[in-house]
């Protein structure tokens, strides 16, 4: 049995709306822009947005292949939105082939005028001690990269606080 790993938390101010943030955040141009070049995650032609009227909570949605470099097949996400709302938030919570449960919850704040907080929080369960090895040291480094990639195409207030 494989320990669970919790309570990753990454958090940056940026210089953007709450809504224009969301939109990118809920858009598959958006998340891999996030995660460009270390990778990109597939979707459906019809899936290009992931929309309130189109997600039944808790369902699966579709299979997304991580592509490492943009190409290579390294895992899969059966991405399941468990809440989306209210406000600017989802929660999803899917399995991987490297994870039997992955949760991801991204919520999307205003700040001030012009400024929005956006704090994703992470956990999953590895299926093998090797999943645990890989997923405990690339997750970290695979969401300090995307706030940085997001606080460099909105404009960052503040450096990222992970814990």
């Amino acid at each position: 049995m494989t320990r669970r790993v919790t309570a990753l938390e990454f958090t940056s101010e940026l210089r953007a709306e709450a809504d224009d943030v969301w939109a990118a955040a809920t858009d598959f141009a958006g998340i891999n822009d996030e995660l460009w070049p270390l990778m990109r995650m597939t979707a459906p032609k019809d899936w290009r947005t992931l929309s309130a009227d189109r997600i039944e909570p808790g369902r699966r949605l579709f299979r997304s292949w991580l592509l490492l470099l943009g190409f290579v097949p390294v895992d899969y996400d059966d991405l399941t939105i468990t809440e989306l709302g209210p406000g600017r938030r989802f929660q999803e919570r899917s399995r991987m082939l490297s994870a039997t449960v992955w949760e991801h919850e991204r919520v999307v704040e205003p700040v001030g005028a012009g400024t929005c907080r956006v704090t994703d929080r992470v956990s999953f369960s590895p299926r093998t001690a090797v999943h645990a090895a890989v997923l405990s040291r690339l997750v970290p480094r695979l969401f300090d990269h995307r706030h940085h990639r997001l606080r460099r195409r909105f404009g960052g207030a503040s450096p990222p606080r992970s814990r």
